[in-house]
């Protein structure tokens, strides 16, 4: 694998209405590809069903197979029999437009889709060993958003047989969501950490006025999204972070900061957990707008839009508005 760590993950591609914008994220995977990053990650939920279908126009058939890395992952919702488990890996190969993967997760196991996951009727986890062994899949993990104390059950019931594993993981999940304690049981596993939402959907790329200032006085080369990424490279168990970059600008910005790893200190790592501390403290809603709620929500509500109406004023400095 590339040593620069840094993902690019196709789920908040640029949009021209309810399209993807192929000529804006062309340019935006050429440059990636330029400056001798390479691993791309793809799932078939990402933008509904676009975002591996971007991925085959705008790399995979451009490009040779052995210039990138790829990943994808398996969804337990878009599937309800047995019977359409292997059809649908065998439609993201050939959407994405390739032969195999280099990666390849179970998707968002947690508490009400483990068992799925692990039913032996369903035979989920031994078919994907065996595409494992046949080379369709290079290395095989799973991803979770899932509590520590099903983490481990996970891992007690997979943790020989997967490779790596995926959680969400930033500078305000660190505390808010037991990170922490996430990071030291996979390293008690001996499994290393792929990273998820490192600036929370570009929650923490904007942060309040006088918070930025403390920050730039600290690092005035750095912008507030590289703090998250700084945060992350301090954390020896992180290997790959993943970035849902939207634009040129989040590219560039993105590149620059991981052309060198510059670990925090522990000034600069207290004032960040301070700045959590605080949000905590103030009741934020967690969101990061994968949007994933929007889609079972059964009253078709737009949740990602409703929570950030309820957190506006706090990002503005006004405190959090009542519910």
């Amino acid at each position: 694998m590339n040593d620069k760590h840094l993902g690019f993950g196709l789920m908040r591609l640029p949009m021209v209405g309810d399209k993807v914008d192929i000529p804006q994220t062309t340019k935006m995977v050429d440059t990636f590809l330029a400056r001798g990053f390479n691993y791309f990650d793809t799932a078939h939920g990402y933008i509904d069903g676009k975002s591996e279908i971007a991925l085959n126009r705008c790399l995979t058939s451009r490009y040779p197979r052995e210039s990138y890395i790829l990943t994808n992952k398996l969804s337990s919702s878009y599937f309800k029999t047995e019977e359409e488990i292997r059809p649908f890996f065998q439609m993201q190969l050939e959407v994405c437009g390739v032969d195999y993967f280099d990666f390849y997760l179970l998707h968002n196991v947690y508490e009400n889709s483990l068992d799925v996951y692990m039913d032996e009727k369903w035979g989920i986890f031994e078919y994907f060993k065996e595409q494992k062994r046949l080379g369709r899949i290079r290395h095989l993990g799973f991803s979770t958003h899932a509590t520590t104390e099903t983490m481990k059950k996970i891992l007690d019931i997979m943790g020989e047989d997967m490779e790596f594993c995926q959680i969400q993981l930033n500078w305000l999940d660190w505390k808010f969501q037991s990170a922490k304690e996430k990071v030291k049981l996979l390293e008690e596993y001996n499994i290393p950490v792929w990273v998820m939402e490192p600036v929370r959907g570009g929650s923490l790329a904007s942060l309040k006025e006088e918070e930025e200032k403390q920050l730039k006085n600290l690092r005035p080369e750095e912008s507030i999204a590289a703090w998250s990424f700084r945060f992350l490279q301090s954390i020896p168990q992180v290997v790959v972070t993943l970035s849902g970059m939207s634009n040129d600008e989040q590219v560039t910005d993105n590149l620059k900061t991981y052309e060198e790893s510059k670990p925090l200190n522990e000034e600069e790592m207290a004032l960040l957990m301070k700045f959590a501390d605080e949000k905590i403290a103030a009741n934020a809603l967690p969101c990061t707008s994968c949007r994933y709620c929007t889609a079972k929500c059964p009253k078709e509500l737009d949740i990602p839009t409703l929570i950030g109406l309820y957190n506006e004023h706090y990002l503005t400095g006004g405190g959090f508005i009542a519910p």
